[in-house]
């Protein structure tokens, strides 16, 4: 039997991240983790191996469409798939060793195999047994699905399958139209397959801004994406090869069929908590299945935390980073702290989309008044100059004090320029804050600054 300080389970942003902030707080630490490799769905079969996809098939789309304006003239690249796959492979590969040597460094356990807890400050993994004062829950999450929808990870796919099948599809059907749906949705369409996107609800992307919304879907029209919106999806029937998606549509009723080579499930994730005997612990959950936490990430049972998608917020990697770094402290004896109002999400289409804070219409629920400062990206120089002039920034701030409130950009590198809006809001800055902070040109962040400025007297290139 081995005595920890901490066992983290789970090795994934949020576990990993955790770990390593435990062990430089000079806690004795170690990691239950039952895949082969480190680093959870986000590193193996999730954000980096999607964005790596990403990248590629983005790289085709400038290369057949926007290099012969530019002079570059010749055939464009055609598409070995083999290859494509070993590069996203390769990607991984070098990001979950760089966590083993970071384990390495720190001097940090790999309990390898899945864990459970039979009693607080024990462990188990396998057939031994591991005593720690405290224990860190960072399971994750797994895709869900829907009733009548059966995954086979070869024709119908979650996130998980759509990474790495076999060849490129010819026909492929998307259910939901959120983040994984429309990145790896956008992935196949630039790679020649068409796509479909079946949407329960009337618009994509749930809870992001509206204008943002509408412009984003317009953009991922005029790309090649098709939508169905407002349709139930009943069932799904897959042969070895190929499926057939029958749907409804709530205005009607109407039933309807659409064939495919390939069916992406991405209806969401629910906490992953499986096995590890929550139950008989009299560890309390919510009814989504989360894990409930108090403001110290610790459970009802004294000992115990958790962090990440298992408990409740948003399932993005950068909260459950933040959530594990103020968690250990926690453990530590420190005050740890998350400020949940500045978490940014962020859409790694092409534009890219992202936000941060309030919106228009969790400010008016609120009763709060605002303004609003919004500019174009067909002013900015640079966007103009590389293709890339479609979208907007928007910038909400308190009427009265000026305070930055939340964000919205959708246009190129959103996922990069929304932090500089989220140090500002950290810092309790105002619009004119922003606007008065002298910005290199041309660069794409300068859109974020003439938003700023349209909070006040205006922007100065529209």
């Amino acid at each position: 039997m081995a005595n920890y300080d901490v066992i983290v389970i789970g090795a994934g942003p949020g576990g990993y991240v955790c770990a390593i902030r435990c062990a430089q707080l000079g806690l004795k630490t170690a990691v239950v983790e039952g895949r082969d490799s480190l680093g959870g769905t986000c590193l193996n079969v999730g954000c980096i191996p999607s964005k790596a996809l990403l990248h590629a098939s983005h790289q085709l789309h400038e290369a057949e469409h926007n290099f012969a304006k530019m002079g570059l003239k010749g055939k464009s690249p055609s598409v070995d798939w083999k290859q494509m796959q070993a590069y996203k492979d390769e990607v991984i590969d070098g990001n979950t060793k760089g966590i083993e040597f970071l384990f390495k460094k720190n001097k940090i356990d790999w309990l390898k195999g899945w864990g459970s807890i039979p009693a607080a400050g024990q462990v188990k993994v396998g057939d031994e047994l591991h005593e720690a004062k405290n224990i860190i829950i960072a399971s994750g999450s797994e895709p869900s699905s829907l009733p009548g929808v059966e995954v086979d990870e070869k024709v119908v796919v979650t996130s998980t399958g759509a990474l790495s099948l076999g060849k490129i599809p010819k026909k492929m059907v998307v259910i939901g139209a959120g983040v994984i749906g429309l990145e790896l949705g956008s992935v196949y369409q630039r790679l020649g397959a068409e796509v479909t996107v079946i949407e329960f609800l009337d618009v994509i992307t749930p809870g992001m801004d509206p204008e943002v919304q509408k412009t984003f879907q317009r953009i991922l029209k005029k790309q090649g994406l098709k939508f169905v919106m407002g349709a139930a999806v009943q069932k799904t029937e897959a042969t070895k090869t190929k499926a057939k998606v029958t749907y409804k549509l709530r205005k009607d009723d109407s039933e309807h069929v659409i064939d495919a080579d390939a069916v992406l499930v991405a209806t969401g994730r629910k906490p992953f908590s499986d096995g590890l005997g929550l139950e008989a612990l009299g560890v309390e959950m919510t009814p989504r299945g989360q894990i409930k936490v108090g403001h110290d990430w610790q459970t009802n049972v004294p000992g115990i935390y958790a962090i990440g998608d298992v408990t409740e917020g948003p399932m993005l990697a950068h909260k459950a980073e933040d959530e594990g770094m103020a968690a250990a402290e926690q453990v530590a004896g420190k005050h740890g702290h998350v400020n949940y109002g500045v978490i940014p999400g962020v859409i790694y289409t092409w534009p890219e989309v992202a936000n941060v804070g309030e919106t228009e219409e969790t400010l008016k629920e609120q009763g709060r008044a605002y303004k609003i400062g919004k500019f174009m990206f067909m002013g900015n120089g640079r966007a103009k100059a590389n293709f890339a002039a479609d979208g907007f920034v928007k910038i909400l701030a308190d009427k009265d004090t000026d305070r930055i409130l939340g964000a919205h950009i959708i246009g190129p590198a959103a996922g990069d320029l929304i932090h500089e809006v989220c140090v500002a809001m950290e810092f309790g800055a105002s619009a004119e804050d922003l606007a008065l902070t002298c910005h290199a040109h041309p660069t794409y962040s300068e859109a974020v600054r003439e938003a700023a400025l349209a909070c006040g007297a205006g922007p100065i290139h529209s």
